[in-house]
């Protein structure tokens, strides 16, 4: 099953950065051009100029953003602005933040894991990935030699062995720490004594690993390990790229939060949203409500939250003036039928799978509709409510055993199907892998 080592982490030089706040950064693939931006004023060594450097419009194939990420990490390797570790250590990390008003912690392990195909079922995906987005993490691996933000995976904890043995580690004052930013704070310990490594290894090493967030970053990894033994005169499976880094977090951790991804519809014609109620019917049972003046994403929460969580249920804003539409599949014969066969049992029943499949199809006559995404409830019926958009599909969050169901099931949920929050940030440690 799952080989977990670890490694010499690289991280910042507290002497040099008196605040991990200011330098470590969220993942590439949610920073915006002007998070970016801010980013790179916010610190000078902040880790974007490694993590998602700036593309410029006379970039060429020897100078661009990736040959700039690779010239920061020597640069800064030779300024001791990073620095490495003595020791193989496996990193602890509690991630503190806040949502709906509450603090929570999330906890998870850094650690070097060796590198296995998809069709070994011992890492386990439930997105499928987006050739795009490989080929740019690929292309900073090649010049960067590194891992510059981890995966995050899941792992089963029903005995609490796992969860004893960091809460013995967490005793000594942390190795590095932040102060709060944007709700969010750190703290790392490193683990190297090698009884408690061992001890970590062997009770994660007899289970898959299942991929949260980072399936594209895995892929990647994957291709450049293969790359790496195709050039070889001989590998011996022990170097560096036959691993990748990840941050594994317990399905039973109590900061594990997953936000759904609520559907946003526009550029439907009057004819086609007139039809839309009455064709729902097919699928759904319909509840039209009063909506309130005030606080309609508190209504809809609430009537998301309400009953049976395994009944799938949503909620549709938009459709009717002054109304909230509330769904309850009825018919799940008729939905089934709407989605591919190969699809398993848990996939037919999951609420982004069944908006996917069904709504998406029932708005195909509806002219040149647009479906974008928002992880935020209130923004998406606050885009609705300005008629920025005609249509808000909110839905109900996956669970952490339905992540697990499909991936045991070799299925593939829709995309933005799901949304770890918060993403596991960029600059903590970094898994070098020259």
């Amino acid at each position: 099953m799952a080989e977990i080592v670890p490694f010499l982490g690289v991280h910042y030089n507290q002497r040099k950065v008196k605040d991990l706040a200011d330098v470590i950064c969220p993942p590439y693939d949610i920073i915006t051009p002007q998070m970016q931006q801010e980013l790179y004023q916010r610190h000078e060594y902040n880790f974007v100029r490694l993590e998602h450097n700036r593309e410029l419009p006379q970039d060429t194939t020897t100078d661009n953003k990736y040959t700039r990420s690779a010239a920061v990490l020597e640069r800064w390797l030779a300024q001791k602005v990073l620095v490495a570790d003595k020791s193989p250590s496996i990193y602890l990390h509690d991630h503190y933040f806040r949502r709906s008003g509450r603090e929570y912690r999330r906890r998870g392990i850094i650690a070097s894991v060796r590198l296995q195909e998809w069709t070994d079922n011992v890492v386990r995906p439930h997105e499928g990935t987006l050739a795009e987005h490989t080929s740019d993490r690929l292309s900073l691996l090649w010049v960067c030699q590194a891992n510059t933000s981890p995966v995050m995976a899941l792992f089963e904890d029903k005995a609490g062995q796992v969860s004893s043995l960091l809460v013995q580690e967490e005793k000594s004052p942390p190795m590095l720490s932040s102060s709060e930013f944007d709700g969010e704070r750190h703290s790392l310990w490193a683990i190297n004594k090698p009884e408690a490594i061992d001890q970590l290894c062997a009770s994660l090493s007899q289970q898959p690993l299942y991929i949260a967030d980072g399936h594209h970053r895995y892929e990647s990894a994957l291709s450049y390990q293969r790359g790496r033994r195709a050039a070889a005169s001989s590998v011996s499976g022990k170097e560096a790229f036959n691993f990748v880094m990840m941050e594994l977090v317990a399905f039973n951790d109590p900061g594990l939060v997953i936000l759904p991804a609520h559907r946003l519809v526009r550029g439907m014609s009057k004819a086609a949203l007139s039809e839309l109620a009455a064709r729902l019917k097919s699928f759904f049972e319909v509840e039209e409500l009063p909506m309130g003046k005030t606080n309609v994403w508190g209504q809809i929460d609430d009537l998301l939250s309400a009953g049976n969580r395994d009944e799938v249920k949503l909620a549709l804003l938009g459709l009717v003036e002054g109304k909230l539409l509330r769904l309850k599949l009825q018919d799940s014969s008729a939905a089934d039928q709407m989605m591919p066969h190969f699809h398993s049992e848990m996939y037919k029943r999951l609420d982004v799978d069944i908006v996917d499949s069904v709504i998406p199809h029932e708005l195909a006559g509806g002219g040149e509709s647009v479906i974008t995404y928002s992880y935020d409830g209130q923004d998406a019926v606050d885009r609705v409510l300005n008629q920025e958009y005609q249509l808000a599909f909110l839905l109900s969050p996956v669970r952490a055993e339905a992540v697990k169901a499909i991936a045991d099931a070799g299925d593939k949920m829709s995309r933005k199907a799901t949304y770890f929050y918060p993403k596991a940030p960029a600059g903590l440690v970094l898994h070098r892998l020259g």
